[in-house]
């Protein structure tokens, strides 16, 4: 067991809370730095799509997770990274440029939602979300001079300083970067001020309103940062898809957000790459399971799309804290083994007396 003694203020705000922590993410960074050199490239493309999807992630994860908002149209903010990005940069804008500018469409665009959207919450919040998500795909289908509608748009490598990151290798570190440095974002903004008014929006409207909290404002900060990471993320996708459609950012998309933020865990950054790794694995997993499942079941249509529903499903009854939960389950079992209690993660009533008046 590990015992931390605090000694100053600034511990509860450390990155790092003990060098344990420093030795396995540094041991982490250096295995991921290092995977290129081992692994072919098709597997290499594959770890870029689960840093593009854990980017998308932590940006949903600070909606949901962090501040308790439920959102069915992430997918839409992917779209307006993934169009904005692609329609400046064919139009000659350096992708330094267009990229950024990607995630601020898409962050205006989660400042456009937030206004009607603040004034719901729950299922009605859900319905507007997904609302929002079918107008931004008409859109996309409908505005043939900007986004080519159907016939979708090709989309080039990225370039940095003249030099396009046509290989699979150079594209993986791209996004590596890009994700190390949203994580860094999205934990310095969970310990500031606003990131701690978000959490306690999330715990209670109205506790958070009766310590001075305006609702409004960190439900807007919350709705727009969400969707600029989002956007981030689905230019990055454009890039790995190379080819860009309607049909590559609908509800679908939007449900397979949902799901990785809710199986990882919410709450938490982890939970978020967590997820990542489980969405972006489980289509090849699958693939691999086909050549030992009997044919009648591996030629099944709709093989995948179903385990996502049993998987969900099962999270929701059973591991309701997802798998970064339940790495924190097996951790205290040992640290506090041979006294741990079953009773220990017991689930309790969460809401407050507070919550009576509504």
């Amino acid at each position: 067991m590990r015992i931390l003694f605090k000694t100053s203020y600034l511990d509860d705000i450390r990155l790092f809370q003990h060098s344990g922590q420093v030795f396995w993410y540094g041991l982490l960074t250096v295995g991921l730095l290092l995977a290129p050199f081992v692994l072919g490239d098709f597997y290499v493309g594959e770890l870029s799509y689960v840093f593009v999807l854990a980017i998308a992630g932590v940006g949903l994860m600070l909606l949901i997770g962090y501040t308790g908002l439920v959102s069915l149209g992430h997918g839409a903010f992917m779209a307006i990274g993934a169009y904005t990005n692609t329609y400046l940069i064919t139009k000659g804008v350096p992708f330094l440029i267009a990229f950024p500018a990607a995630g601020l469409a898409a962050l205006l665009a989660g400042v456009l939602i937030a206004v009607p959207a603040n004034r719901m919450t729950g299922i009605y919040l859900a319905i507007a979300t997904l609302a929002f998500s079918q107008i931004v795909e008409q859109l996309v289908i409908r505005w043939e001079s900007v986004t080519r509608g159907f016939q979708g748009m090709p989309v080039p490598a990225p370039e940095l300083f003249g030099h396009a990151l046509a290989r699979p290798w150079e594209f993986y570190y791209f996004c590596l970067a890009v994700l190390i440095l949203v994580v860094l974002a999205a934990i310095n903004l969970t310990r500031s001020p606003t990131g701690r008014a978000m959490v306690a929006i999330r715990d209670s409207e109205i506790s958070a309103q009766s310590l001075g909290v305006n609702l409004v404002q960190y439900k807007t900060i919350a709705f727009a940062l969400s969707a600029g990471i989002t956007g981030l993320g689905g230019a990055l996708l454009g890039h790995k898809m190379r080819f860009i459609s309607p049909d590559a950012f609908n509800i679908l998309l939007s449900i397979q957000l949902l799901l990785m933020v809710v199986v990882g865990g919410l709450g938490s950054i982890h939970g978020a790459i967590l997820g990542a790794i489980f969405v972006g694995g489980l289509p090849q997993a699958i693939a691999l399971m086909r050549d030992y499942l009997p044919p009648t079941i591996a030629r099944t249509p709709g093989l995948e799309p179903g385990l996502f529903g049993v998987v969900m499903v099962s999270v929701v009854l059973f591991e309701p804290l997802g798998i970064y939960g339940r790495w924190l389950k097996i951790k205290a079992f040992f640290d506090y083994f041979p006294i741990y209690r079953r009773a220990t993660f017991k689930r309790q009533r969460s809401y407050l007396k507070t919550e009576r008046v509504r």
